[in-house]
């Protein structure tokens, strides 16, 4: 088992944010996301420097490949339509994680209602939709794993700790006091060492 450290600054990562940084490996959904976006210099230079960020919000609210690549291309999309709007009384880089925790919540809370509206005897497990989106690096599946079965706050909250972001910067994108934001961050390291126990050594 391995346990979080407080972090003090950029260069000191502890395990999970190591393993956090590992490459994320994705289907090129360049071809699938809307053309008039990607011939606008918009999305290379407004929201390809941001990608990381919002596929690793993508994937803690998504349990397959479909449902990732879903998420994704509506967030570069609603990213895309809202820039008009932009009022610059943030940084860019805050607008864009709100956009992308926005759309990821939007679609989790309406997928949910379609669950309970249709449900099947082939519907697949949790397990095996799991196992269907897996990465190559054993602890990596673990640790979404384990961010998955958070609560939906608590998950953005400590993937964008987890991407280092301040206290300030996390309270400006989910809109909530930063003096309560590490009392939840320690909260939230509590819950994910128990349950990577015995998962990740």
């Amino acid at each position: 088992m391995c346990s979080f450290k407080k972090k003090h600054s950029k260069n000191n990562h502890n395990r999970y944010s190591k393993i956090f940084y590992e490459p994320v490996i994705i289907s090129d959904l360049s071809h699938q996301l809307n053309k008039t976006i990607l011939s606008n210099d918009f999305y290379k230079t407004s929201i390809l420097p941001f990608s990381g960020i919002i596929i690793k919000l993508c994937r803690a609210y998504t349990n397959s490949q479909e449902d990732f690549e879903d998420y994704y291309q509506e967030v570069c999309l609603q990213i895309w339509r809202s820039q008009k709007n932009f009022r610059e009384e943030s940084e860019w880089s805050t607008w864009v994680y709100r956009i992308s925790l926005n759309v990821c919540l939007t679609l989790l809370k309406k997928k949910k209602n379609n669950v309970q509206h249709f449900v099947s005897d082939t519907t697949p497990t949790h397990h095996e939709t799991v196992n269907s989106y897996a990465f190559s690096d054993e602890s990596l599946n673990q640790l979404y794993i384990a961010i998955r079965q958070l609560s939906e706050i608590d998950r953005a909250v400590i993937m964008l700790y987890l991407d280092e972001k301040t206290y300030q910067e996390i309270a400006d994108i989910i809109g909530t006091n930063p003096n309560n934001i590490g009392v939840r961050v320690q909260r939230i390291k509590m819950r994910l060492k128990k349950l990577l126990d015995g998962k990740i050594n």
